[in-house]
């Protein structure tokens, strides 16, 4: 799954707005956009979560998000997890604009 850890800044409807990565701020410069994976979870557990109430899919973001605040400053790509309820985020992958 994902493997940097992230501090991550929302709106008031949870849409990714700034993250905190490496120690530098990048602020998000286009709408981002969601989706779920099914999650394998016999992989990564030996039960099924109790209660069945646990989120077995991973949410997803996408997000285009530049250094800072300086609109001349290149887009990085960024596919970020959401852990599972709310606990923090990681990064998948991050691609600089070629």
């Amino acid at each position: 799954m994902g493997t940097d850890s992230v501090s991550v800044t929302t709106d008031s409807a949870g849409v990714p707005v700034y993250l905190i990565w490496g120690g530098r701020q990048w602020s998000v410069a286009a709408e981002p956009v969601r989706w779920f994976e099914r999650v394998s979870w016999w992989e990564r557990e030996r039960r099924f979560p109790l209660g069945g109430d646990k989120r077995i899919d991973l949410e997803i973001w996408q997000v285009q998000a530049r250094l800072g605040r300086n609109p001349q400053n290149a887009l990085t790509t960024f596919e970020l997890i959401r852990e599972r309820n709310g606990a923090g985020w990681s990064i998948r992958s991050a691609s600089a604009a070629a």
